[in-house]
């Protein structure tokens, strides 16, 4: 028994270890995603007068512009990665304020944070936020850490909180309270990593916990959904509905599901079945041993990227990393949380897995990043250079092989 845990602890420790669970996790997450979004949307589809798999080719078209960015990140020079950080913020602001003018920005579920493209693609740009806060927060911290400046609280605090307010104000303008959790929760890892002293972390949090009160207590739509937590019935005017049907879609699944495509729930009684319940609908048609695997997939991933961000001595590295991987892991524990009942319902996608081309595209090309960083730590560029040669002899004594079986062989008829 000590033999084998010594095995695999030797295993676990290798320098590729992060490499091959961000990767296998990721792509894993995504392919599982695109599977139940078809099978989670098709009765959504049909209903509104669509093609069945109309939501799943949009998912799938996403996802492979996602597989494009994740390479195009994992290739990217250092220095374009942190030359990202300062347009995308921009970028990021302008947008968020574009969606608040008449005709332009679009309001979907009661929340007016949507672009119209053309045709039936639309854009969030609160999803593009968080990627522009995550590289512009590692930048900042890191150019000023390189210069000995956050030991000063003002140089911790400002402008990294200024600016990170002000993202959460024009998301907030557009009363989309659940991605203005993910952006404060990118804030507070990016000042935990940082190293802010408790008392300044425990200041920034009073201060986004009172406004956060403040916002739930003036809204109705809001204290309604906290009124949901734990229901087990729908309540006066069905108002606990979509909390209390997703938690029958999961106690139904028992340990291995009804089989995909045989969730009863799509059919008309869960309200977004592909996109902000789609965890539901994985336990209901694969059970307790689906659900487990995404979460067993998620928990691998945040431990990678929590292990690439404590070996790496890049600061920049450092930040990025844990903003991307508290990005990903908070947005998944606000999304399950949800849907078991034990937060309320927030309206956040599951990463990487719900229907969503504005928040798939940010999320894999965060993901690239984070394989990147992987890649680089010393350990793992050596393990991988050692692996080039080695796959080269392989592949030349295979073709040796081939080419003297080719040789040996005589035609037929030849004499």
């Amino acid at each position: 028994m000590r033999g084998l845990y010594l095995r695999a602890r030797r295993a676990w420790d290798r320098p590729l270890t992060a490499y091959y669970l961000i990767l296998g996790g990721s792509l894993m997450l995504t392919a599982l995603g695109l599977v139940m979004v078809f099978s989670a949307s098709q009765i959504e589809a049909l209903r509104s007068g669509l093609p069945s798999a109309y939501f799943f080719r949009k998912q799938l078209l996403a996802a492979v512009l996602g597989g494009v960015l994740m390479f195009a990140a994992v290739r990217m020079p250092a220095a374009l990665r942190r030359g990202l950080a300062y347009p995308l913020l921009a970028a990021s602001v302008f947008l968020l304020c574009l969606v608040q003018v008449p005709g332009v920005g679009h309001e979907v579920g009661g929340n007016q944070n949507w672009i119209r493209l053309g045709g039936s693609f639309q854009f969030q740009p609160s999803e593009l936020a968080k990627l522009a806060l995550v590289l512009w927060g590692a930048d900042l911290l890191a150019r000023k850490g390189d210069r000995r400046m956050l030991v000063q609280w003002k140089h911790l605090l400002v402008p990294l909180v200024p600016v990170a307010f002000l993202l959460l104000g024009l998301i907030m303008l557009g009363r989309d309270m659940g991605t203005a959790i993910i952006v404060a929760a990118i804030l507070v890892g990016l000042l935990w990593l940082a190293g802010a002293p408790l008392r300044l972390f425990a200041g920034v949090l009073a201060v986004a916990g009172t406004l956060g009160t403040l916002l739930i207590a003036t809204s109705g739509n809001r204290m309604a959904r906290f009124a949901c937590l734990g229901a087990t019935d729908p309540g006066p005017n069905d108002q606990c509905w979509q909390a209390v049907h997703g938690i029958y879609a999961l106690a139904s699944g028992g340990w291995f599901g009804w089989g995909l495509g045989a969730s009863v729930e799509k059919w008309g009684q869960l309200p977004e079945p592909h996109t902000d319940f789609i965890f539901a609908v994985t336990g209901e048609e694969l059970g307790l041993t689906g659900t487990l695997s995404v979460l067993a997939l998620f928990a691998a991933l945040g431990y990678a990227g929590i292990r690439v961000a404590g070996r790496t001595e890049d600061p920049f590295v450092r930040y990025a990393a844990g903003g991307v991987t508290t990005w990903i892991t908070a947005q998944a524990v606000v999304n399950i949380g949800a849907v078991l009942g034990l937060l309320p319902i927030a309206g956040v996608p599951l990463p990487l897995f719900s229907y969503g081309g504005s928040a798939l595209l940010p999320t894999m090309f965060a993901v690239g990043l984070l394989i990147s960083f992987a890649r680089s730590e010393p350990a793992a560029k050596a393990a991988l250079a050692m692996r080039q040669p080695a796959v080269r002899k392989k592949l030349a004594g295979v073709r040796r092989k081939t080419m003297r079986r080719s040789a040996v062989r005589r035609p037929s008829g030849e004499r």
